[in-house]
């Protein structure tokens, strides 16, 4: 039988993790098992309203209309290779005529690309750049100072450090101190990034940028309010920031109109507000023809086929300016993957993920949060047996 089953996963997060936009407690995604012809890939989606306008609740309810009959049909009657290869060409929604917002795209996009490296016996980097090469053995990651963790406990517990990411506060005197902390006790060689996170006015901004560079900043990511890229564009020019965007640059549109606008130096590319690994690889290929440096970034508190999704996308990007590969092991002793996607903490690098497709797949504990289930045939949608018992329905 061919179906989807959709998990609304909001795990306790063992510790917390706070910045300008957003305090958060809890993950929140959407994981889907989308099982066509026996085999089954697995999707995930983080929807963050403050990015991409989209939430879980949104996400789910353009799901209810998307016409999976059709997905499942294309999925058993085209060879996988053939699948593939529109994929490549068309990408997602050129290829199944979907589309309703990046994090619905994703969702749907990563399930497909795990089931059909299943069929094909391949792992997701291969499918989505087979020209990559073999590519290193191991990728450094960067570290992120959030605003409920102390500049001391962070020196003591998150080395070695490569690469560092500090979220702005709203007192410029703390993030000057913060930073200057930072700088006197990492190897000169370490670039250190300030995430404003969209926070900081026009009229602050080039004296915030100059104290921050005094005190030994290398990078500044979003630190205006979304979309505004003549004030980003001014701010280069008054100070010599180097600036990287994220949640203004959620599409290859998006990638285009900042570099028409000459308003970065970087993009900040994650694969859930992006719409998918080939939407996110088609921006790290515009970035690349046009001087831009790019970094593979994260949702905070991803679960899942997310972070090997992110994988995959850093070992096909091995020139990215950094990788984000999250806390997922420190956030969440009981994951709803199996198996999670490790961090080597001794060296805070990460190794190519195994496996064919994504190369995890969700576990028994993943059941307690679904919620919708979908049958191919004229049923459609349906609550989940575990949302109904849960709300002690028959």
């Amino acid at each position: 039988m061919d179906e989807a089953l959709v998990h609304h996963v909001r795990l306790p997060m063992r510790y917390g993790f706070d910045h300008p936009a957003k305090r958060r407690r809890t993950s929140e995604s959407l994981l889907l098992r989308l099982t066509v012809d026996g085999v089954s890939g697995h999707g995930e989606c983080a929807p963050r309203s403050y990015v991409t306008g989209e939430t879980c609740a949104s996400v789910l309810a353009r799901l209810r209309d998307v016409p999976l009959d059709g997905l499942y049909g294309t999925l058993r009657a085209e060879p996988a290779d053939q699948v593939l290869a529109a994929l490549r060409r068309d990408g997602f929604t050129g290829t199944f005529g979907i589309d309703g917002g990046s994090n619905l795209v994703c969702l749907l996009e990563l399930a497909v690309v795990d089931w059909l490296g299943q069929r094909l016996g391949l792992g997701a980097r291969q499918l989505l750049a087979p020209d990559a090469g073999e590519g290193p053995p191991a990728l450094r990651i960067s570290q992120v100072l959030d605003l409920g963790t102390t500049v001391e406990e962070f020196l003591d517990s998150r080395g070695p450090f490569h690469f560092v990411k500090v979220k702005a506060s709203d007192d410029i005197e703390r993030d000057v101190a913060t930073v200057g902390r930072l700088r006197a006790a990492l190897p000169a060689g370490v670039p250190v990034m300030v995430d404003a996170n969209m926070s900081w006015h026009p009229d602050r901004a080039a004296d915030h940028v100059r104290r921050l560079t005094d005190a030994g900043v290398t990078w500044f990511e979003e630190p205006l309010a979304k979309g505004a890229l003549d004030d980003l564009r001014e701010l280069r020019l008054a100070t010599g920031a180097r600036i990287m965007l994220d949640e203004s640059v959620c599409s290859l549109a998006d990638a285009e109109a900042a570099e028409a606008a000459d308003a970065c130096d970087a993009f900040n590319i994650r694969v859930s507000k992006c719409g998918g690994l080939f939407a996110s690889m088609d921006i790290a290929r515009f970035a690349r023809s046009h001087g831009i440096a790019y970094q593979v970034g994260v949702q905070v508190a991803e679960t899942g086929p997310l972070i090997a999704a992110g994988r995959h996308l850093a070992f096909c990007l091995p020139d990215a300016l950094t990788v984000e590969s999250g806390q997922s092991d420190r956030y969440f002793p009981e994951p709803v993957v199996t198996p999670m996607p490790a961090v080597d903490r001794r060296a805070n690098t990460i190794a190519p993920p195994p496996g064919t497709g994504l190369g995890t797949a969700l576990n028994e504990s993943a059941g307690n949060w679904a919620v919708l289930a979908h049958r191919a045939g004229p049923a459609g949608w349906q609550e989940s047996p575990a949302a109904r018992e849960k709300a002690g329905r028959p």
